[in-house]
């Protein structure tokens, strides 16, 4: 008989005992013994977090072989793929193997295939062999297993698009999901990190949200992106800074929205000390979305109290209801926006 294991997986944790299996130093990643509450995935894709990714790329100078090493290394020591300088993970994509016998039923069949939209910092994951590694992309495509929770949430892949194209776009599925929540009819909207794939769907989410009364300003890093987005009509404004210079970015951002500050700022970007940047153009009493998970919340909190800045907040959760419907109703909506994808991200 089937042992059964907690919902949320911490019968899965070595060390240290107590936690959960996001802030576990080392999971068990054993795949022959599978718990009466458990799906096991036969794992086609793995989507690395851009922070994540980024960093490993940089520390092996870009190489492409040391890359993969590095993923086996963390893998094989952690028994999941949590960066262990920035924290964070990424998503997959597979074929269910397996279903538990105590959550049969639930729709899912064995053969679908899935996207999970939990963590790979939190996802018993075992890696038989690197297929190949999509740098421009942050895709890994492997032969090997993970094991999806009963707590854990997944997409079936839909029928009208690639998954390639699907995979790109629930990878950053919570960002445009709560702009649509956080922004509301005139507001005014400061996107950074506009030109990669979550600031994208941000831009487009905003614009339908502000009206005809409000201002969706996107800064992004080169003037190819700047004409990507203002051809498109993603935004109203651009403007080319570097978020870890913040009084540059406060500057143009504050002449791009007529001198005054914003209601909301959202960051998409994907390197540390962004911070402030994101909050000194914000008003007292508006809102900051730290998306990115190279933002340290620690500096994002001692950095608006030592401006004097009285701002919401939010940390980036990758999760928010509806998120899967509003993300590929957004590439269902934008031909524009899915060519982009097809073109830059598959």
């Amino acid at each position: 008989m089937e042992k059964r294991g907690d919902k949320y997986g911490s019968h899965r944790v070595i060390e240290p005992v107590g936690v959960l299996t996001q802030a576990a130093w080392k999971i068990d990643n054993n795949m022959d013994e599978c718990y009466s509450n458990e799906i096991l995935i036969d794992v086609i894709s793995l989507n690395i977090d851009s922070s994540s990714f980024s960093q490993i790329k940089n520390e092996v100078g870009g190489d492409t072989e040391k890359i993969g090493a590095k993923i086996l290394e963390i893998v094989s020591e952690r028994g999941k793929m949590q960066n262990p300088v920035t924290g964070s993970g990424g998503m997959l994509i597979g074929r269910v193997a397996r279903i538990g016998a105590d959550i049969k039923g639930s729709g899912l069949e064995v053969g679908d295939k899935i996207a999970t939209l939990v963590s790979l910092s939190l996802t018993p994951l075992k890696i038989d062999e690197i297929l190949a590694i999509q740098s421009d992309i942050d895709r890994v495509d492997i032969k090997g297993q993970a094991i999806l929770f009963e707590s854990g949430i997944y997409a079936k892949l839909p029928d009208d698009m690639s998954e390639a194209l699907a995979l790109a776009a629930l990878d950053v599925a919570g960002a445009p999901a709560q702009t649509s929540k956080l922004v509301k009819e005139g507001d005014s909207v400061l996107i950074l990190g506009a030109g990669g794939k979550s600031g994208l769907m941000c831009c487009y989410e905003a614009m339908k949200k502000v009206g005809a009364n409000g201002n969706v300003v996107a800064m992004c890093r080169s003037e190819g992106d700047r004409e990507k987005l203002i051809s498109n009509k993603f935004c109203h404004e651009v403007i080319v800074s570097d978020v870890t210079k913040p009084l540059d970015v406060l500057e143009k951002a504050l002449k791009a929205n007529g001198g005054k500050e914003f209601d909301i700022s959202i960051s998409c970007v994907n390197t540390p000390n962004a911070e402030m940047a994101c909050i000194l153009p914000v008003r007292n009493e508006g809102i900051v979305y730290f998306f990115s998970m190279a933002t340290d919340f620690a500096k994002a909190a001692l950095g608006a109290e030592g401006v004097g800045k009285d701002v919401q907040m939010i940390v980036g959760n990758g999760y928010t209801k509806d998120h899967v419907e509003i993300t590929l109703s957004a590439l269902r909506e934008s031909q524009v926006l899915r060519d982009i994808f097809n073109s830059k991200y598959v």
